[in-house]
């Protein structure tokens, strides 16, 4: 930690806490205490830390080649793609490796579809974002960003975007004109704490978006299990015309992220037109063909959607306790801390101090996101240590 502090970038806030070794849903540090991980790594872990079947597939793929760039075919990303594309109900995959790149490829994918098929003026497209949104930093995201963390002192900011209230399909509705191209949406905001949008708001959003405007679904956090189905946009009974998708497709292993869409979407991406060095990288996308191995028969997202209801019902006497709010979404949770208690990081603070890792957002609020192995027995054993930091908390 010293080093790290004296060496490298403060950009984050880290709990003093040094992992060393990892397995399953338990981390341990370097002086051998043993943690339960309950933020898998925002959503990237959601298999588990080193899970056997990822770890075989990027080990066999380490003995044979890890990158070629894509200036030539290798014999992995041609599988990979089918393969995720027939997961989501899809033609086509645009492999990347961040989820913020995965987004920006997203952005430049709608507005290029605007320019060539819809006909809007070159330099006119707009895309429609939600307040509260969090979709990654580069300069073009943070442009839209309401943190103000995220987005001060970065200008001048990237035009070309609308931000409405999240929930409000009315809103986003009356804010589209014949300049958009594109509607951005997290089907649950997982950055804003766990914010489940009303009933109905997603498919009102489908509906909005059914005239020559792209629905563009930011499932980097809520995809791939995490939400009780393989896409959160799923649960509301929608399919919108673009997946972006990240962190769980790297197994926790490797950055892996990918847009997935129709090729009368995807067909407007021509050669030289987009790129990435390390895009769709054979080591990456070995590893996440195993990722699409293991949600193929749908296990793992009915685990988390069966956890639903019993991670609510420990949750739920914690208000008691001080908990203000609290919001349960597949195998997720937002908890909003009565701030009479303390802010967010000190309550991930104190449970830390009893074994369990969590990561705070926005003030008073934590994140609960365990990988989606994790058994009803461990589940008893958080809401135990959570109840006890709270306790502690208050005394």
């Amino acid at each position: 930690m010293a080093l790290e502090n004296s060496y490298g970038a403060h950009n984050y806030h880290p709990l003093p806490v040094t992992i060393a070794t990892a397995d399953g849903v338990w981390v341990t540090d370097t002086s051998g205490e043993r943690y339960l991980d309950c933020l898998a790594g925002y959503s990237a872990l959601n298999f588990g830390h080193r899970h056997p079947a990822l770890i075989a597939a990027a080990t066999e793929q380490l003995g044979r080649v890890t990158l070629t760039s894509r200036a030539f075919h290798h014999d992995q990303l041609g599988p990979f793609c089918a393969e995720l594309a027939a997961l989501s109900g899809k033609d086509a995959v645009l492999p990347m490796n961040s989820g913020a790149e995965a987004v920006e490829t997203a952005l430049k994918l709608a507005r290029r579809w605007g320019y060539l098929v819809k006909g809007v003026p070159d330099g006119k497209a707009t895309i429609i974002v939600a307040d509260g949104n969090f979709h990654g930093r580069t300069i073009s995201i943070i442009s839209f960003s309401g943190d103000a963390e995220a987005h001060d002192s970065y200008g001048p900011y990237t035009p070309g975007f609308r931000s409405v209230p999240y929930g409000d399909a009315a809103a986003l509705e009356a804010a589209i004109d014949e300049t958009t191209v594109a509607v951005l949406i997290e089907p649950v905001q997982g950055e804003a704490g766990v914010v489940v949008p009303p009933s109905g708001y997603l498919a009102a959003v489908r509906e909005v978006c059914s005239n020559q405007v792209l629905m563009m679904a930011d499932e980097i956090q809520s995809g791939l299990g995490r939400a009780g189905a393989t896409f959160a946009s799923s649960r509301a009974g929608v399919v919108p015309d673009v997946y972006v998708l990240g962190k769980a497709l790297g197994g926790g292993i490797m950055p892996l992220s990918a847009v997935v869409t129709d090729r009368a979407v995807m067909d407007v991406i021509t050669p030289g037109t987009h790129g990435s060095t390390f895009g769709g990288n054979p080591l990456a996308v070995a590893i996440g063909r195993a990722v699409v191995k293991l949600l193929e028969p749908g296990d793992l997202q009915a685990q988390a959607l069966a956890m639903e209801p019993e991670l609510r019902e420990r949750l739920e006497p914690l208000r008691a306790q001080g908990l203000a709010d609290l919001r349960v979404h597949g195998l997720w949770a937002g908890l909003d801390l009565d701030p009479a208690l303390g802010s967010g990081r000190e309550l991930c603070e104190k449970l830390a101090e009893y074994g369990v890792l969590a990561k705070d957002t926005h003030g008073s609020t934590i994140r609960l996101s365990p990988p989606l192995v994790i058994t009803t027995g461990e589940l008893d054993w958080m809401t135990e240590r959570l109840s006890l930091a709270l306790k502690a908390l208050a005394s």
